[in-house]
């Protein structure tokens, strides 16, 4: 207790010189902040055991407050590495957009733009017309409009065209996604009815028909994106759906969730259908996620014919799922990119990394590991072992694509604590652990990651080399 005199009062350490260099850099509030937390940390130490003399001095303390305002004032969302292996990764901020946006977010982020202005008639604009005639250059749809998220999506078009009356819906297809998204919870919210038909496993063309009343605004039809239901099952298909309502003057609402532009049936060996498919089926309506395998940004696009497109446009939900100036930009200079099929293939990421084979990812986790061993001290070993990869976000549940992972050790710690330290480092990377060992999946890892992944594998080794590879 003792050591608890050694503490200097607040205004005491405001009288240092380092703190007032610090002041000069840092507003009062957060430099405040930062002083009081590092001595009652620095008190709390002290009462729990005897503390070096060192940890004391005006030098000492200085070093601590300064680490505590880099952290109070660091963003709170940042750049980190992801070595999961999973591409599209929701709490890693799933898709990652292509190279060709930067230049139109940039452009329309610091200058004004025509966002709601029509240059050509000189009055006020829409900012859905932007993107309608691609989307449906590239789907083959009538109409189309964009708003803030798939979730929003649905909610719009339920909310327009079904509102006070029933949607009929397969038990199979009421899905939860991740954050609690539930679609009855949708439905409820927008004001429809739900009418469940057929079993969790089993629903027939009879079942729907079976449903319709006077009440019924519509046969919703829902993509299980991000589950599969094998063995005795059987469902029925967007095009058999859509015969159903024409025979019964009842439209087809489809939430496709992932939003596959791309046959990729031939690539990835797994049959996910395309919105061009369901345009082609004749759903009325088709909903989709712009950050999932469309590889854009958080989005939900709408597509269909224009008879349904057109009240949606009108309604006053609109307003509040509007999507920004940015999020257009950025999901404009993705959807162009799909005019050429290759072109999208080679240069949207997250249809780069899911499409590379196992010999391009092996060759690419060869190459990072001898780019790094080069600068990583002895402590810190690379080597190999075979696994998979995931699609993620909700997609594709059951493909395992084969990849070779790289296996981190380092002398003294564990893979929990290897994981641990490199989740805070400075550029933070995110891995797996499997059968106690760290691995990191090339397929997810970016070139441009490379001198950050090497300073932060070096600094578990105690060592902070200048990031470079």
């Amino acid at each position: 207790m003792q050591q608890l005199r050694l503490i200097p009062k607040v205004d005491k350490v405001f009288e240092w010189e380092a703190i007032r260099q610090l002041s000069t850099r840092y507003p009062r509030p957060p430099l405040l902040k930062g002083v009081r937390a590092v001595l009652d940390r620095l008190r709390e130490q002290a009462k729990a055991k005897e503390l070096p003399e060192e940890a004391f001095s005006e030098s000492a303390i200085c070093a601590e407050i300064t680490r505590e305002l880099a952290l109070l004032t660091a963003p709170s969302l940042k750049r980190l590495i992801n070595g999961s292996g999973v591409v599209i990764h929701t709490n890693l901020g799933r898709s990652i957009l292509p190279e060709a946006a930067r230049a139109p977010l940039n452009t329309i982020a610091f200058s004004y733009s025509n966002l709601e202005f029509d240059l050509s008639a000189g009055v006020r604009g829409s900012r859905y017309s932007h993107l309608e005639s691609l989307l449906c250059e590239l789907t083959g749809a009538e109409a189309g409009i964009v708003v803030n998220n798939n979730a929003a999506a649905v909610l719009l078009a339920l909310s327009a065209l079904a509102a006070g009356r029933e949607a009929v819906v397969s038990r199979g297809e009421l899905v939860e996604i991740g954050g609690s998204f539930r679609i009855p919870d949708v439905m409820r919210l927008s004001g429809v009815t739900l009418k469940e038909v057929g079993t969790t496993n089993r629903t027939h063309p009879r079942d729907y028909s079976s449903a319709v009343t006077p009440e019924t605004a519509l046969f919703l039809k829902v993509h299980c994106s991000n589950f599969a239901v094998v063995g005795f099952t059987a469902e029925v298909t967007a095009s058999e759906l859509v015969e159903l309502g024409k025979g019964a003057g009842v439209p087809v609402l489809a939430d496709m969730g992932s939003g596959n532009l791309v046959d990729l049936s031939q690539r990835l060996g797994c049959d996910e259908p395309t919105v061009q498919d369901f345009v082609r089926a004749g759903v009325d309506v088709i909903t989709f996620s712009g950050d999932k395998l469309l590889g854009g940004p958080q989005a939900g696009l709408i597509v269909g014919k224009k008879a349904f497109i057109e009240p949606m446009k009108k309604h006053p939900l609109l307003r509040a799922l509007r999507m920004d100036k940015l999020t257009l930009a950025t999901l404009e200079a993705t959807l162009a990119l799909y005019r050429d099929e290759l072109v999208a293939l080679a240069e949207v990421p997250t249809l780069r990394m899911l499409t590379a084979s196992v010999a391009e990812v092996a060759a690419r986790g060869k190459k990072m590991v001898r780019q790094l061993r080069r600068r990583l001290p002895a402590a810190v070993s690379l080597g190999f072992q075979e696994g998979t990869s995931q699609a993620g976000g909700g997609t594709l549940p059951l493909l395992n694509l084969p990849t070779l992972l790289i296996e981190v050790g380092v002398e003294g710690l564990s893979a929990n604590e290897i994981e641990a330290k490199l989740r805070n480092s400075a550029v933070p990377v995110i891995g797996r652990i499997s059968k106690n060992a760290f691995l990191l999946d090339p397929r997810t890892i970016l070139d441009g990651d490379l001198p950050d992944l090497q300073a932060a594998l070096a600094s578990l080794a105690g060592e902070f080399p200048s990031p470079s590879c």
